[in-house]
């Protein structure tokens, strides 16, 4: 029989899958009590002094049946550092900006490159650490993105001014999409060669995804869950081989257009777990569509924390379709959440999530993190300057309230005496 210290599964997914079955209040051996939630195992919360011999049988033969099989299937994990986020006070917020990628790609009028770059400058003068660029998937799929190479190349060669270092990050969908963009960067550093500069003010990351309900998989990337985690594999091998972080997101982690609502706090979890132990530095978990809620978000995020999931390893991405986004960020700062998504003018929307609207708008977010006593680093009233300019741009309302009221301010105090 299989010793109980052998058993290969990680610890976050032997807490998921304690959890999954209606396991009877009995102990278990203290070597996988040594893997669950502390004080005891997650659902029994037993100590470990009412351990008895006969439950570590019974436990070791029935563990590989009760195992989902994507949880029997993975091997040891090597120990690694998950979070690669510097360690800065617990006042400090790191923003994400989404929106010249997933703020632009449902966008049905064309836009144009220059448009695109000059979004991408603007936002890097306004204090902002990790900007989304563009995504290497087919222009089939997306036409918005299809100029993301030139995207690419221009940053590399040119980078925008600003008074921090910038990460820019781009979705590869496949391995294919990694491979064209690491060409491309391998292309432009052989063609620097000695100009380079060794103190470079920006680097180049990545994302990729997976979705929590079968259907949204199915028609987000036409496949199983499984399948598409199969196929993250090697992206993420690929990328640790070549040096660049890795951003996951888990897709419709709190509603699918498809399912419904009640989508599986576990299922996040066992797919937050597994893009970690494979690699991701950090893992975005999303409402897509925004049906989040205060109480669901809650019971997400406390699914994640048993899981064994830090939350310095995790982002929050919320769209605003029933104005839930800024109430559901604050239920993830008061959990100690401190890396949030979002997108300048409330710009985005999902190809794949009718009725999704927007991001939360940078500038809504900002003003709320800002009056809340934290620190982000970003230029509000600037913010609100390039919300109206884009908004303009793209012909389309301006969906940023905070943005709105912050320009009123300006221009009021300019036509005071």
């Amino acid at each position: 029989m299989q010793d109980v210290d052998e058993i290969p599964t990680p610890p976050r997914l032997l807490w998921l899958a304690l959890s999954a079955f209606p396991l009877h209040p009995l102990s278990l051996p203290s070597t996988v009590l040594h893997n669950c939630p502390p004080h005891g195992h997650a659902l029994t919360g037993l100590p470990i002094s009412h351990l008895s011999q006969a439950t570590a049988t019974m436990y070791q033969s029935s563990l590989p049946r009760l195992l989902p099989r994507t949880l029997r299937a993975v091997r040891p994990r090597t120990t690694r550092s998950f979070s690669t986020e510097a360690r800065l006070t617990a006042d400090h917020v790191r923003v994400v900006e989404v929106g010249p990628r997933d703020g632009l790609q449902n966008e049905k009028k064309s836009i144009s490159l220059k448009t695109k770059i000059e979004l991408i400058e603007r936002l890097a003068k306004t204090g902002v650490t990790t900007i989304e660029a563009g995504s290497f998937v087919p222009a089939k799929w997306v036409p918005q993105m299809a100029s993301t190479s030139e995207i690419l190349q221009h940053l590399l060669r040119t980078p925008p001014q600003s008074g921090n270092q910038i990460s820019y990050n781009y979705l590869v969908p496949n391995i294919k999409g990694l491979e064209n963009l690491v060409k491309l960067m391998e292309a432009e550093s052989a063609a620097a060669g000695a100009n380079s500069d060794s103190e470079a003010t920006t680097t180049t990351e990545i994302s990729l995804f997976a979705a929590a309900t079968e259907a949204f998989s199915k028609a987000n990337t036409n496949c199983t869950i499984a399948e598409s985690i199969e196929r993250v594999r090697p992206i993420v091998a690929l990328a640790k081989e070549k040096d660049i972080r890795v951003r996951g997101y888990v897709s419709v982690a709190l509603g699918c257009p498809y399912e419904g609502p009640d989508v599986s706090p576990l299922k996040v979890a066992e797919i937050t777990a597994t893009l970690l132990e494979m690699g991701a530095d950090e893992v975005s978990v999303a409402d897509t569509t925004g049906m989040g809620t205060a109480p669901r978000t809650l019971e997400l995020l406390r699914t994640l924390t048993a899981a064994g999931i830090a939350n310095s390893d995790l982002a929050l991405h919320f769209h605003d379709t029933y104005g839930q986004a800024l109430v559901n960020t604050i239920v993830g700062l008061e959990h100690g959440i401190r890396i949030f998504d979002s997108s300048v003018g409330g710009l985005g929307g999902c190809p794949y999530s009718k009725g999704a609207t927007g991001n939360v708008a940078t500038e809504d977010l900002v003003h709320t993190l800002h009056s809340l006593g934290m620190h982000t680093g970003i230029d509000l009233e600037e913010m609100a300057r390039i919300g109206s300019w884009i908004s303009d741009e793209l012909g389309r309302a301006n969906d940023s309230r905070a943005g709105k009221a912050t320009l009123a301010r300006i221009a009021g105090e300019k036509t005071c005496p």
